[in-house]
C-alpha cells in the first residue's frame, strides 16, 4: 500500500513527545508498505524549528512532509485552533500531490479530520481515523469550547469523519464506549492503547545508579517519578501537595518533576509557598524520550496525575505504559479504565482524586512495604507484555492492511 499518514504532531525517538506515530509507521515500513506521514514542526526537533516552508525530509527513516506551524505547550487554547487550521489547510496540495491507497490520520487535534477527509474524497480511497483524545468531548468540559457556533461544527466535524471512516482506532476501551455512543457500529471500532516499549526500557543496573548520583539522590531513598506534560488536564499540583504531606510522613522519599507546560510556574510557586521546592520535590525541564528509560529505572515509583473530570479518565496516558514498560509501579489520582487495571492486576496504587492528603497516606503505607512493591513491579512486567510495542504496533498494521483488502475485494 501507498499510506498517507497524517499526523500534526509527529515525535521521531529523539523527541520528547510519544512515539507511537513513529512506531506505526516503522512498522508499515518493515511490511514492506511506503509510508509519507505529513506533519508540522511544532514537536521536531530543534533542527527542524527553523523551516520556513513545507520541506520533505526523511526523519529516523521515515519520509515526511513538514509544514511549518509553530507550537508551544504553554500556547493558549485559541492560538493552538489557529495553528490547527494553518496545518490542515497546507496539508490540501500536499495531500493532492501524493498518490495513495490509503489515508490515515490521527487526532488529536480534531481538524485533522477534514484532510483526512479531503485525500479520501481526492483520491477515492479509504479513510482510518485514530481517536488520541475525544474531541470536542474534552474541549467542552475543560470550558476551553463555548461558542454554540463552534461547538456545533466541532460536533458536525466528529459526526462525519466517524460516518465516512472504514475503521476508528480507540486509544482505549472506555474511549470506544463513547465513540459508539455517537452511532458508530462497534465493528468499525478497534482499540489499540498506548505501547509498553520493553525494549527501550530495559536499562541495566549501572545506568540506574549513574542517574540517582547524578542528581544527588541516594540509592536507597524512595523516588517518585513524574515525566510529561504541566498541562491543563495534568493534575501535576495535586502531587506537589502529596510531596508536602509526605516530607511527615516519610521524609526520606523523594519526588521529581520532569516536563513543561502551560502550569509550569504556578507549580514552581506552589512549592516554593509550601517550602519544598528542593527538599524534597524538584522540578526540571523536559528531557529527550531516550534518555526516559533511565530516569524511570532509578525511580522507585511513576505517577500519571489528571484533573478530576470523567471524560479525561478515558485517556491512556504514555506515563501509564512507560511505566509498565520499565516494570515500575504505577500510582494515578483518576478513575476509568486505567485504575480498574491496576485493580484488577495489583500493578501500583490508585490514589484518592482530589484528595492528596489521602493520596500522601496511601503512598507512603504502599512505598513502606517491599513485598507491595515488589508484586507491583511484577505485575507491572506482565501488563507490559499485553500491551508490548510489537503487539500494538502488528495490530494497527493489520487494521490498515484489512481495510485496504476489504476495498480491494469490493471492486
Amino acid at each position: 500500500m501507498r499510506i498517507l499518514y497524517l499526523m500534526q504532531y509527529f515525535v521521531p525517538p529523539n523527541g520528547a513527545w510519544s512515539t507511537r506515530s513513529y512506531e506505526f509507521a516503522r512498522e508499515l515500513i518493515a511490511r514492506g508498505h511506503e509510508v509519507t506521514v505529513i506533519t508540522s514542526n511544532g514537536m521536531l526537533p530543534d533542527e527542524y524549528k527553523h523551516l520556513k516552508q513545507t520541506t520533505r525530509v526523511e526523519i529516523s527513516g521515515i519520509p515526511c512532509v513538514v509544514i511549518p506551524v509553530p507550537y508551544a505547550t504553554g500556547m493558549p487554547f485559541l492560538q493552538r485552533v489557529k495553528g490547527y487550521l494553518r496545518f490542515t489547510f497546507s496539508a490540501f496540495k500536499t495531500i493532492a500531490q501524493q498518490p495513495a491507497d490509503l489515508v490515515f490520520a490521527s487526532s488529536s487535534p480534531l481538524p485533522i479530520a477534514i484532510p483526512g477527509i479531503w485525500a479520501k474524497v481526492r483520491h477515492r480511497i479509504p479513510l482510518v481515523f485514530e481517536v488520541r483524545d475525544l474531541w470536542p468531548e474534552m474541549p467542552i468540559a475543560l470550558g476551553l469550547l463555548r461558542n454554540p457556533f463552534l461547538k456545533f461544527l466541532a460536533c458536525f466535524l466528529e459526526k462525519a469523519v466517524y460516518h465516512l471512516s472504514s475503521q476508528i482506532v480507540a486509544l482505549s476501551p472506555d474511549m470506544a464506549v463513547s465513540i459508539e455512543k455517537r452511532g458508530v457500529s462497534r465493528e468499525r471500532i478497534v482499540t489499540i492503547p498506548n505501547l509498553a516499549d520493553t525494549k527501550a526500557f530495559n536499562v541495566p543496573e549501572s545506568e540506574r545508579d549513574a542517574i540517582r548520583h547524578r542528581l544527588a539522590i541516594d540509592g536507597d531513598s524512595p523516588l517518585v517519578v513524574y515525566a510529561g506534560s504541566f498541562g491543563l488536564v495534568h493534575e501535576v499540583s495535586y502531587l506537589v501537595d502529596v510531596a508536602f504531606y509526605m516530607s511527615t510522613l516519610l521524609p526520606e522519599a523523594k519526588f521529581l518533576l520532569v516536563g513543561n507546560g502551560v502550569n509550569r510556574q504556578t507549580l514552581v510557586e506552589q512549592a516554593e509557598k509550601l517550602g519544598i521546592l528542593n527538599r524534597n520535590l524538584r522540578i526540571l525541564n523536559p528531557m529527550a524520550r531516550t534518555e526516559l528509560p533511565t530516569l524511570l529505572a532509578a525511580s522507585t515509583l511513576v505517577t500519571s496525575l489528571v484533573i478530576p473530570l470523567k471524560p479525561a479518565w478515558k485517556n491512556s496516558a504514555n506515563k501509564f505504559f512507560d511505566a509498565l514498560a520499565a516494570g515500575k509501579p504505577i500510582a494515578i489520582n483518576y478513575g476509568g479504565w486505567q485504575a480498574k487495571l491496576i485493580e484488577e492486576t495489583g500493578a501500583g496504587i490508585v490514589m484518592p482524586p482530589g484528595d492528596p492528603k489521602a493520596g500522601a497516606q496511601v503512598l507512603a503505607e504502599f512505598i513502606n512495604d517491599p513485598l507491595r512493591l515488589e508484586r507491583a513491579s511484577k505485575a507491572a512486567r506482565q501488563l507490559a507484555e499485553r500491551f508490548s510495542r510489537d503487539v500494538a504496533a502488528s495490530r494497527f498494521v493489520s487494521v490498515l492492511e484489512q481495510v485496504a483488502d476489504s476495498r480491494s475485494n469490493s471492486y
